[in-house]
């Protein structure tokens, strides 16, 4: 087993974590459509949220090639770095909803931490793509670190904020442009 192997495991291990709390949350939605009123943005969070976690085990592939030598250092970075998704992904769905009126009212009340938390993750993410190299970070391009302070300040702004409609608009747009991200720049991961 390499070092890049030996590092991975538990930090895959947690973004798997957070994954399965997405898919149980969802699951149960399916299962008990009655129990919790549905909220479309919240769902458009999850998709999001989904695809981040997925999005960062293809990236950090980037590791193995580009890391040398290991420090207990960069090692706590990337299990802080999954954690903060585990985070993302946990935040969505809570044990119960008795204190709700369904997943909405849920999101409003929690979304100061999700947006923090997503503030945390694009900085953490700025970060990372930094310790991959500078060949790395300046090959992604200026629309990366452009893309990402802009989406860091509207989830700023966010926090603060309570209109439906702004969360909606916000919910959508950084999805799609997450999508359109991948299509644009994944390829192969070797």
């Amino acid at each position: 087993m390499s070092m890049f192997e030996y590092v991975m495991v538990l930090a895959s291990i947690i973004i798997g974590l957070g994954v399965t709390h997405l898919l149980q949350g969802l699951a149960k939605i399916v299962q008990h459509p009655k129990r919790a009123k549905v909220y479309w943005v919240h769902l458009v969070w999850v998709g999001y949220t989904f695809l981040i976690a997925a999005f960062w085990w293809w990236w950090q592939y980037r590791y193995q090639q580009d890391v040398h030598v290991w420090t207990f250092q960069l090692y706590m970075f990337i299990l802080i770095y999954a954690v903060i998704i585990y985070l993302m992904c946990a935040i969505l769905f809570p044990e119960d909803l008795h204190e709700y009126d369904g997943f909405e009212s849920f999101f409003y009340s929690r979304r100061g931490w999700y947006y923090g938390l997503q503030v945390l993750y694009l900085g953490v993410d700025l970060i990372d793509s930094w310790l991959k190299g500078a060949a790395h970070f300046f090959g992604l391009g200026t629309e990366y670190w452009v893309s990402t302070l802009i989406q860091m300040a509207l989830c700023a702004v966010a926090i603060k904020i309570s209109n439906k409609r702004f969360h909606a608009v916000l919910a959508i747009v950084m999805t799609l442009y997450q999508i359109s991200w991948a299509l644009r720049t994944f390829d192969v991961v070797n």
